[in-house]
């Protein structure tokens, strides 16, 4: 059985006005980690694309492309995004849905992190209501601020990007040490190596652009230090 058909099983259980979050009560067992993780990604996009005061066409199609939804499966997405939309379920309660699978600080969180800063981007306005909400997410995932900062700067551009944050090392590290940091980053970040552990297949596609800010920031560093 697809992740998607049992999505869609799950939504047609779903009594006349019970909302999303009751979903979470019927995925107990470890097999169902896949479809709550997508069920609350979905649920917190959702959540996101309207704390502005106002759902836009660009952020929902920002949504679809980062969170990689396949074509066949939009109805399904498009209806757990609207039944998240009017839950009275606050995107804390999802967000906690998500950290609960992982461990605080977990690569997945920062993906999952990432894919709503492209969401909340997608109209080109960083709206302070979505600020706090990002901001709030991160606490939740057990995030800091320089993660937080990373993924602000690459994407919102409205603050000066740090190599050094990226890769996680102090400005003053020596280059060997920055090195081996780089390295660790590129096995650990590589879509090959987390879909091998386990990492629902929607997570795995959104580290493909850490990976790209990986690269970037030893070439800076590199460049910095040679200069």
């Amino acid at each position: 059985m697809s992740i998607w058909t049992r999505i869609a099983e799950i939504l047609a259980a779903l009594r006349a006005g019970e909302p999303l979050s009751a979903v979470f009560e019927r995925l107990r067992t470890p097999p169902e980690r896949s479809v709550g993780f997508t069920i609350a990604v979905i649920a917190l996009g959702a959540k996101l694309a309207k704390a502005d005061g106002q759902v836009t066409r660009g952020e929902v199609a920002a949504f679809r492309r980062v969170f990689t939804i396949p074509p066949e499966e939009e109805a399904n997405a498009a209806r757990v995004f609207n039944l998240a939309r009017q839950d009275v379920a606050g995107f804390d309660q999802y967000a906690r849905k998500i950290a609960d699978m992982f461990t605080q600080g977990d690569k997945v969180l920062v993906d999952v992190l990432e894919g709503l800063f492209e969401v909340a981007f997608a109209d080109g306005n960083f709206h302070p209501a979505e600020e706090a909400f990002l901001t709030e997410v991160a606490q939740i995932f057990g995030l800091d601020e320089r993660c937080f900062n990373c993924l602000r700067a690459r994407i919102v551009g409205d603050i000066a990007p740090d190599p050094y944050a990226v890769l996680a090392v102090p400005q003053d590290a020596p280059l060997d040490q920055i090195k081996a940091a780089y390295r660790a980053a590129v096995r650990d970040s590589h879509p090959d190596r987390m879909a091998a552990r386990g990492v629902p297949a929607e997570a795995v596609r959104l580290a493909e652009n850490r990976l790209r800010d990986i690269n970037r920031a030893w070439e800076d560093i590199q460049a910095a230090r040679a200069a």
